[in-house]
């Protein structure tokens, strides 16, 4: 008896997922009262409640009280804020071991570079505009670290692919932990920046100019690069297409 609550919005839950999936709900489109979902799938009012808080967290509807034509639950659909809320969840909750974030990372960094080499209209101003701001000589490690996130997610958002872009986003503040993380066990970090920079300006260089393949080749080498100079955990050894030598040490700037 105490699981029934918990079925019963799930009932709601899987009710509106079939009338997405079937079409019979679009994006701008009002849910029925909770009155009458209530009354269609013999649950309580509450259950339905519950059901609209899941999806309005999830990003795939928003609420609000009142009359008129944006009263009510409406469907918005934006993956972009909820799947990134669901991921940062999981991560501050460590439910993702910190090799698959930076595999998942690789995944998604060589299909933004391909993606954005690979266009004909491509817009990589904000890449340049952080670019610049990245090269203030009195930026603390942090603050350094924190926009070498912003820059990796704002490529992934000039890419094209919002669900790439949300992944991203979600996985955001687990990268900007380990790489800070790791920039206490760099020995030389003016060094490291300097390299990090190059490897940046080159990497906006590559798709600015088209080379995927070049993109592809310094992206991989650029995560995995710092991710072994910061003395890190070894990377699972099973991916075969990436970088072969992610436990090597660190590689030389090939720019400086």
């Amino acid at each position: 008896m105490a699981e029934q609550p918990v079925r019963a919005w799930r009932v709601v839950l899987d009710h509106i997922e079939r009338d997405l999936l079937d079409g019979r709900l679009r994006p701008g489109e009002r849910l029925p009262s909770e009155r009458d979902l209530a009354i269609d799938l013999g649950v309580g009012r509450s259950s339905v409640r519950e059901a609209f808080r899941v999806l309005e967290v999830m990003g795939l509807i928003r609420t609000a009280t009142g009359s008129g034509p944006q009263a009510g639950a409406i469907v918005v659909a934006t993956p972009t804020g909820g799947m990134s809320q669901l991921l940062r969840l999981q991560v501050a909750a460590q439910g993702f071991p910190l090799a698959d974030v930076v595999q998942t990372r690789l995944v998604l960094e060589d299909a933004v570079v391909d993606a954005l080499a690979s266009s004909t209209e491509r817009d990589t101003a904000e890449a340049h505009r952080l670019l610049a701001a990245m090269d203030a000589p009195d930026l603390a490690p942090g603050e350094f670290l924190a926009l070498d996130a912003q820059l990796h997610l704002a490529l992934a958002e000039a890419s094209g692919n919002a669900v790439i872009a949300a992944m991203m986003a979600g996985l955001r503040s687990s990268i900007e932990s380990y790489v800070q993380a790791g920039a206490a066990a760099v020995a030389d970090w003016p060094a490291m920046t300097e390299r990090l920079r190059a490897e940046h300006r080159a990497l906006v260089a590559h798709i600015d100019a088209g080379d995927a393949p070049a993109a592809r080749d310094l992206v991989r080498a650029h995560i995995t690069g710092y991710y072994a100079a910061a003395g890190l955990h070894r990377l699972p050894a099973s991916d075969t297409s990436g970088p072969s030598a992610p436990d090597s040490p660190p590689r030389e700037d090939p720019h400086g």
